[in-house]
């Protein structure tokens, strides 16, 4: 059981691990700005009032952003990198799962064997889950020492619910991926269609702010994810996390359904 998922998370083991530790040795460098930053006496308050709303919104700023060891990271690490950029890297990993597969001609010789379109997709899909679970599971230590070491706190439920409701945002960007994986049998052009899809919808959800639609919000993922929202307010949002998970099943039932009829 599982061997199909097994096999291609071992294939994303060295990556994942070089994430991780990239990831967290940045995590350390923001918060080893974050004293000089918050001692520096600038007027953040207005910085923040001069941005654009859309950028405000895209990216969690705010009067705590520079202040709070909370906002700073909500900002400087948490919006940009576990929302935005990882989100992107999930998107386009998914996008080449199947699309690579038949590009290359190996997706014949799989399902030759006695093995279905349906677990073939399942088993790719959750070898997503090696890099999503790593990250979410490491990341929070390098965080929580950094913080400690520059003389901080940071509350310990805000961060493992950051990266605990993480987990069904990261899966839906992949899941979008998966989809344009079975629609399109370019590899490149459907891990390129995942980035785009994903950024695409990351600005939608910040430019339609306080706009007559800002209903199109409803369509993007970061909709549903707010690290500032959990770290500085400590406001969890259960219900959002339960949308990116039918988003996810949804996904991947209509992926499944395409793939299902391709000619591969």
């Amino acid at each position: 059981m599982l061997d199909l998922a097994r096999y291609e998370a071992r294939r994303r083991l060295r990556g994942t691990l070089t994430l991780t530790v990239l990831l967290g040795l940045f995590a350390l460098l923001m918060i080893a700005l974050f004293p000089s930053v918050s001692e520096s006496g600038a007027d953040f308050e207005a910085y923040v009032e001069s941005l654009p709303p859309a950028v405000r919104e895209g990216f969690g700023v705010s009067g705590a952003a520079f202040t709070t060891v909370e906002g700073f990271l909500s900002t400087e690490f948490y919006t940009f990198v576990w929302l935005l950029l990882l989100g992107l890297y999930l998107a386009y990993a998914a996008g080449g799962t199947v699309a690579g597969d038949i590009e290359d001609g190996r997706m014949d010789m799989l399902l030759a064997t006695p093995i279905t379109r349906a677990q073939v997709l399942l088993e790719k899909f959750l070898s997503l889950l090696a890099p999503v679970l790593v990250l979410n599971l490491v990341t929070p230590l390098f965080v929580y020492g950094g913080v400690v070491l520059v003389g901080e706190s940071i509350e310990a439920a805000a961060l493992v619910a950051v990266h605990l409701l993480s987990v069904p945002y990261l899966l839906a960007c992949g899941a979008l991926g998966t989809l344009l994986s079975v629609t399109i049998h370019r590899a490149d052009v459907a891990r390129r269609g995942g980035i785009g899809a994903v950024f695409v919808l990351f600005v939608l959800e910040s430019v339609t702010v306080d706009t007559d639609y800002e209903w199109l919000g409803l369509l993007s993922p970061t909709r549903y994810y707010d690290p500032a929202e959990i770290l500085i307010e400590e406001s969890y949002d259960p219900v959002g996390a339960a949308v990116l998970v039918v988003a996810t099943v949804a996904l991947l039932s209509a992926s499944r359904v395409i793939f299902e009829r391709v000619d591969v």
